[in-house]
């Protein structure tokens, strides 16, 4: 027996001389892709809400429960999700969860009316529920410290990615009926497959659970010089939610839960609406659709900024500095006096305001031992889709009341106001080991 191999570390240590490998790349894709579909799925019937509501002669009222529907179903799917990843694994939960959505969203797609429309939608957001809670989790006890915070931020561009494939089908596929659309979500779900082949068990969960030599299998796969060890974890009580609200973590779960509510609601109550915000400055449907996608390609480098940065200046820093940057971004797109300025103000909103999901998706996964981290991200989650159901209803509501453009965007921007305050006594996660 080597000296390594008669170590006894804490598992987050093996991760400290770990290197980032080919095999990484691997898993960084198939989950990549994955969050590429979670965005798809709550973004594509939004760019063919028009023919939905002309299919089953619906209003903007019915068209926004269509759309809030699998967000609902998602929301108690991820608190089922959570401690269910924590107690059978994170690899498993990814795998059934994608494909068991595949099969009931090839069923909407035939929905007969928009009872059993909502119906399918609400049960593939509680099937979905799964993959989306545990994506991030999953990643990040895959890779090595150092490199945690850049590739997990370089993760998030998967939602961008998903908002122009939804756009994109929208315009290749709209006019064969939105039923075509989500058709193509449901082949989507097997993807799962790949995730089961590429993606290894978290061995955190696997060190958490006593199964050592399965943990130090992954190890040496992954390339960690420790991989001979044996593994201590922070707590063996896997998946008990209440864990969330004891001792140190009880002001970390409140406030997560605040700020993901708020931060959700700011981008979400504008996301769902843009096109129809756009049209009433001028825009046609159209050009709407482009400036969207515009809007989706300024994300993209908000995230790669935001992962260059946040490993020199920690979490928190970053994220605050996005933050405010995105409301500035948003009083400029919301007074707007010409085109031009709701172009350049939409970017800096979308530029800021997605390079802070980025670190927020990294930090908000670092706040929980592994025992409970699957639950603390469900619950995370479920803040973030009570925000996602209701922000399209509200926005919904503001416009019908002719509450108007500026004075509905300035109430969106006052939520990403509290979501600064909110991660100001949050700690930071920057370089320290995962429990």
């Amino acid at each position: 027996m080597t000296a390594v191999d008669s170590r006894t570390m804490p598992i987050g240590a093996a991760f400290e001389r770990m290197p980032f490998t080919r095999r990484h790349v691997l898993i960084a894709l198939a989950l990549f892709i994955a969050f590429v579909i979670e965005s798809w799925e709550q973004l594509a019937l939004v760019y063919v809400s028009g023919d939905l509501g002309t299919r089953f002669g619906i209003d903007e009222a019915g068209v926004g429960v269509v759309l809030s529907a699998v967000a609902f179903g998602m929301i108690p799917g991820v608190l089922v999700w959570g401690p269910v990843a924590d107690r059978i694994g994170r690899r498993p939960t990814a795998f059934w969860s994608l494909l068991v959505y595949g099969v009931v969203a090839f069923a909407s797609a035939f929905a007969p009316n928009m009872a059993v429309l909502v119906a399918l939608r609400v049960v593939s957001g509680l099937a979905l529920a799964g993959v989306y809670t545990i994506t991030f989790p999953f990643f990040l006890e895959l890779l090595p410290t150092r490199h945690r915070g850049r590739a997990a931020v370089y993760l998030s561009i998967g939602w961008p990615i998903g908002m122009l494939a939804a756009i994109g089908a929208s315009v290749t596929l709209g006019d064969l009926g939105w039923h075509v659309v989500v058709i193509a979500s449901a082949v989507a779900g097997l993807w799962a497959f790949a995730i089961r082949a590429w993606v290894p068990e978290s061995p955190y969960w696997l060190a958490a659970r006593g199964r050592q030599e399965e943990a130090r299998a992954v190890l040496r796969s992954l390339g960690s010089p420790d991989a001979g060890a044996t593994f201590t974890v922070a707590s063996t009580r896997m998946g008990r939610p209440f864990d969330l609200f004891r001792g140190r973590l009880a002001l970390i779960t409140v406030l997560m839960l605040v700020l993901n509510f708020v931060f959700n609601w700011g981008y979400w109550g504008l996301q769902t609406w843009l096109p129809t915000l756009l049209q009433e400055r001028g825009l046609t449907l159209s050009a709407s659709l482009g400036f969207a996608a515009l809007s989706a390609l300024m994300m993209i480098p908000g995230y790669v900024s935001a992962s260059l940065l946040t490993g020199r200046f920690g979490r928190k820093k970053v994220f605050l500095f996005y933050v405010v940057a995105a409301v500035l971004g948003g009083i400029w797109f919301a007074t707007a006096g010409s085109l031009t300025g709701l172009y350049l103000g939409n970017f800096v909103l979308s530029f800021f305001s997605l390079g802070a999901w980025g670190v927020w998706n990294t930090w908000n996964g670092e706040l929980y031992p592994t025992a409970l981290r699957g639950t603390g991200y469900s619950w995370a989650t479920a803040a973030q889709l009570v925000a996602t159901t209701v922000a399209p209803s509200a926005v919904g509501a503001l416009l019908a009341n002719a509450t108007g453009f500026t004075a509905t965007m300035l109430i969106i921007n006052a939520f990403m106001v509290a979501t600064a305050l909110l991660a100001v006594p949050l700690p930071e996660t920057e370089g320290r080991e995962l429990e």
